[in-house]
C-alpha cells in the first residue's frame, strides 16, 4: 500500500512541476499579450472580469495575473474597483483547469503519449534559445502534466480496497466543513490549487470521495489560494495591502454561499451526470465562481468602499509603488518604478510651477531636498531590476524608464540652482517664456494631465529660439551700458536655466510615455548608435 501512496505523491510533484513549468512559459510567451489585454480592456470592473478571465485562462495562473494587476495599480494604470474586477475573472480562469482535467487527462489516457512530448520538449528547452526554448518548456510541462495524473490514476486504483468515502469525514454539514478546512489546508501547503483540485477529481473518479465530499474539498482550495495573496503583501504597500484582502474577502463570501447551497446543488448535479464523473465537480467549481463574479459585479463599488475602510493606510507615498516582491516580474517592476517616476516628475513640475506665477511663489529648492530620497531610491529599484535580454519590450521599457530617471534627476538639480532663477521673473524678457513654462509645467503635473509631451516639446523650441534673441539683446545693452557686467552673467545664466529646464521636462514627460506604453519604441539613444553605425 505505501508503493501506491507513494505513487500519489508522485505524481502530484509530477503535475505540480507540470503546472509550474507550463505556467511560466506561458506566462513569457503571452506577457505583451496578457498586459495589453488588462491595460486596454480593463474600464470597468466587467471588462476587468473578462480580461481576468480570459488571461487568467490563457497563462494557466491566477498568481501571475494578480501580480501584473498589482504593478498596474501601483503605477496608476487601473483603479482600485478596476483591479477587484479581475479578481473576479481571475478566479473563473482558474477553473479551465480542471476542465483540460476532466476532459482530457482523465478521459483519455494521455500519459504514455506525453512521454515523446517530453523528451522533445525537454531537448528544445535545454537546446534552444529565446521563444523556442520556451515552448519546448511548454510541451515539456504540458506533458508532465498528463504524465502526473496518469501516476495518480494508477495509484488511486491500487488502494481502492481501503480508501472509500467513509473514511473521509462523511457527507453532512459537519463533515462538509471539515473537508472544507483539508481543502483549505492542501492548497496553502502545496501552493496550488489546480494540483489540489486535480488530485480531488482523480479520486472522485475512482469513487474514493463523493460528489459533495468533492465539492466541499474543492471549496476549500479556492478559500486557500488567499493564503499565497495574503503572504505576498505583508510589509507592502497600501494597494497590494487592499487587493489582497479583497481577493480574500471574495473567496470567502462566495465560497460560503457555495458551501451554503451544497444541498441544492448536489444533488442536481449527481442527478445531471453519471456516478463519479469528474465533469460534475468541475461544473460545480466553475458555476459558483461565476455566479459568485455576476452577483458580486453590481456591488464592486460599495465592495471596494468597504475594503478602503477595512485597510484604510496613510496616503500614497511617491515610492510605494517600489515593492520587492513585484522584482520577480519584470514588467510588473516597471509598472511600479514607472508608477514612482510619475509621482515625482508631478512634484517636480509643481514645485517648479508653483514659483513660475505672475504674482511669484516659493522657490522649489526646499520641496526638491524633499524628493531627494525618493530619486534614490527610484535609482536603487531601478538597479534590481532585471529584464530578459530576449524580450525587446522589456529593454525598451527599461531603457526608456533610465532616461526618465536621468532627465528627472537633471531637472531636480536644476531646480536647486536659486541664484539662477530668481532673475526669470524680474527682467523683462526672460518674464514671459518663464511664465509660459510654469503654466505648462502646472498642467502636466495635473491629474489627468492637461499638458503633455508634445506640448512641452513645441514650448522647448519656443523658449529655445526666444532666448537665442535674448542672449544677444543682453549683450548689445551691456555694450550700450544700459546693463552691468555683474548682471550679465545672472541673465545669461537665467535663459540656460531656462532652456534647461525645459528640455529635461520634456524628455522626462517623454520618456515617461514611452515606459508607459504597450510597445515602447526603441530608446532615441539606440537608435542614434545604430545610425552612428550604419554611417561608419
Amino acid at each position: 500500500m505505501s508503493i501506491e501512496i507513494l505513487s500519489l505523491l508522485g505524481g502530484v510533484g509530477l503535475f505540480l512541476f507540470g503546472m509550474q513549468s507550463m505556467t511560466g512559459a506561458l506566462r513569457e510567451i503571452a506577457s505583451r499579450q496578457m498586459r495589453a489585454i488588462l491595460a486596454r480592456f480593463t474600464t470597468s470592473p466587467l471588462t476587468g472580469a473578462l480580461s481576468g478571465a480570459a488571461t487568467t485562462a490563457v497563462i494557466q495562473s491566477s498568481s501571475a495575473t494578480m501580480v501584473t494587476v498589482i504593478g498596474f495599480v501601483g503605477a496608476g494604470l487601473l483603479s482600485f474597483p478596476q483591479a477587484i474586477g479581475v479578481i473576479y475573472g481571475a478566479n473563473i480562469g482558474t477553473t479551465i483547469t480542471g476542465w483540460i482535467v476532466a476532459l482530457l487527462g482523465l478521459k483519455l489516457s494521455l500519459g504514455t503519449i506525453a512521454l515523446p512530448g517530453l523528451l522533445v520538449g525537454a531537448l528544445t528547452a535545454t537546446m534552444a534559445r529565446g521563444r523556442l526554448a520556451r515552448l519546448g518548456a511548454l510541451l515539456a510541462g504540458f506533458s508532465l502534466i498528463f504524465i502526473g495524473l496518469d501516476m495518480m490514476k494508477d495509484a488511486t486504483a491500487g488502494f481502492e480496497s481501503w480508501l472509500s468515502p467513509e473514511i473521509l469525514p462523511p457527507d453532512s454539514w459537519a463533515g462538509r466543513a471539515l473537508l472544507l478546512l483539508i481543502g483549505a489546508g492542501v492548497t496553502v501547503v502545496i501552493q496550488s490549487s489546480s494540483a489540489g483540485v486535480a488530485t480531488t477529481l482523480v479520486l472522485l473518479s475512482s469513487g474514493a470521495i463523493t460528489l459533495g465530499q468533492g465539492a466541499a474539498l474543492v471549496i476549500g482550495m479556492d478559500v486557500g489560494t488567499t493564503f499565497t495573496a495574503i503572504l505576498a503583501t505583508v510589509g507592502g504597500s497600501r494597494d497590494m495591502r487592499r487587493t489582497a484582502i479583497a481577493h480574500t474577502a471574495y473567496n470567502i463570501v462566495t465560497g460560503a454561499v457555495a458551501f451554503a447551497m451544497l444541498g441544492l446543488i448536489v444533488p442536481l448535479l449527481s442527478r445531471a451526470f453519471a456516478p463519479g464523473d469528474p465533469a460534475a465537480l468541475v461544473t460545480f467549481h466553475t458555476l459558483f465562481n461565476v455566479i459568485g463574479a455576476l452577483v458580486m459585479l453590481p456591488a464592486t463599488a460599495p465592495f471596494a468602499r468597504l475594503i478602503e475602510r477595512l485597510v484604510p493606510g496613510r496616503a500614497a507615498t511617491l515610492t510605494e509603488t517600489l515593492d520587492r516582491r513585484l522584482l520577480g516580474d519584470a514588467h510588473a517592476a516597471m509598472d511600479g518604478a514607472g508608477g514612482c517616476a510619475l509621482r515625482i516628475r508631478r512634484a517636480l513640475f509643481r514645485a517648479a510651477g508653483d514659483h513660475l506665477r505672475p504674482q511669484g511663489g516659493p522657490l522649489p529648492a526646499q520641496a526638491v531636498l524633499r524628493l531627494q530620497p525618493a530619486l534614490d531610491d527610484l535609482h536603487g529599484f531601478l538597479a534590481r531590476i532585471s529584464p530578459a535580454p530576449e524580450d525587446a519590450l522589456a529593454a525598451n521599457r527599461y531603457a526608456a524608464l533610465l532616461h526618465q530617471y536621468d532627465h528627472l534627476a537633471r531637472l531636480a538639480h536644476r531646480l536647486t540652482r536659486e541664484d539662477q532663477m530668481r532673475p526669470l521673473l524680474g527682467d523683462p524678457g526672460l518674464r514671459r517664456p518663464a511664465l509660459a513654462l510654469g503654466a505648462a509645467l502646472r498642467y502636466a503635473a495635473d491629474d489627468p494631465p492637461r499638458a503633455d509631451a508634445a506640448r512641452l516639446e513645441r514650448l522647448e523650441h519656443l523658449i529655445t529660439g526666444r532666448t537665442r534673441r535674448l542672449r544677444r539683446s543682453v549683450l548689445l545693452r551691456e555694450h550700450a551700458g544700459l546693463v552691468e557686467v555683474r548682471d550679465v552673467f545672472g541673465l545669461t545664466d537665467a535663459m540656460r536655466w531656462l532652456g534647461h529646464a525645459a528640455h529635461h521636462a520634456t524628455r522626462a514627460a517623454h520618456y515617461g510615455d514611452l515606459a508607459a506604453s504597450d510597445r515602447p519604441e526603441t530608446p532615441v539613444s539606440d537608435r542614434l548608435q545604430r545610425a552612428t553605425a550604419r554611417s561608419d
